[in-house]
């Protein structure tokens, strides 16, 4: 294990004084500093997301009345697998490191630390394509009010990914050809998710209300939050014992 890494993630079982909340703070910060010092893993997910969305309209049809309605879709499906391409990293660096053992050590309970964690993934790849998605809305021809439901859609929708993600990135830790694995896992269990964010676009594009959509997107989310950092935990559990 690396010196930086002792000093910056283990947070010392005699020290009784260490509470939940700075542990956590802890894990966050160490997670966002690491991500902004390896930019080739933060750039990733970025660039496929606008390479997938600016190619699309040259492979199908750029005609402006296919991408107002095929927009928002696209729109989702590259983001769903710009996070799925950035879900190997995860664990990946902390377990080749040996930091991912002293984690589950640690007095604090796991699956808060993995909270933080997935909350540090979700900052370096899933808000940035949030912020990119207004761009990519008007290069799609979607109006206004279709772009802001769009970002709310994804400002909800990706935290859920990211935490659905991080079962599946503990269950494949360690294991060959693990990001083939993780996708076949992973993908299944964001259809739903899909499907609703995309839904409430198409709803909004046709005027309908869409206050029932977003409710099932918020409560998504809220399940996520809730169960993914146990499901999380216990697979990150198995895995390393099994290493």
């Amino acid at each position: 294990m690396t010196a930086e890494a002792t000093v910056t993630i283990t947070i010392r079982s005699e020290d009784s004084a260490v509470g939940v909340l700075p542990a956590m703070w802890a894990v966050l910060m160490r997670d966002l500093r690491g991500a902004f010092r390896q930019r080739q893993d933060l750039l990733n997910p970025l660039l496929f997301f606008v390479m997938v969305v600016s190619l699309f309209p040259l492979g199908v049809s750029p005609e402006p009345a296919f991408l107002r309605e095929a927009g928002a879709g696209i729109l989702w499906v590259a983001a769903l697998l710009s996070v799925l391409l950035s879900l190997d990293h995860l664990f990946r660096h902390d377990y080749d490191d040996g930091t991912l053992e002293q984690l589950v050590l640690q007095p604090q309970p796991l699956f808060l630390l993995l909270l933080a964690k997935t909350l540090a993934h979700w900052v370096v790849t899933g808000l940035p394509l949030v912020l990119l998605t207004p761009v990519l809305g008007v290069m799609m021809q979607l109006d206004g009010n279709s772009i802001l439901v769009l970002c709310l859609t994804l400002l909800i929708g990706t935290p859920v990914l990211s935490f659905i993600g991080s079962i599946g990135a503990a269950l494949t830790l360690g294991l060959r050809s693990a990001g083939v694995l993780l996708s076949l896992l992973i993908i299944p269990l964001y259809i739903p998710v899909l499907i609703f964010g995309t839904g409430t676009v198409s709803a909004a594009t046709d005027g309908a209300a869409v206050s029932a959509y977003m409710a099932l997107m918020g409560a998504f989310l809220v399940l996520a939050l809730t169960l993914a950092p146990f499901a999380s935990a216990a697979a990150l559990r198995i895995s390393l014992s099994n290493s």
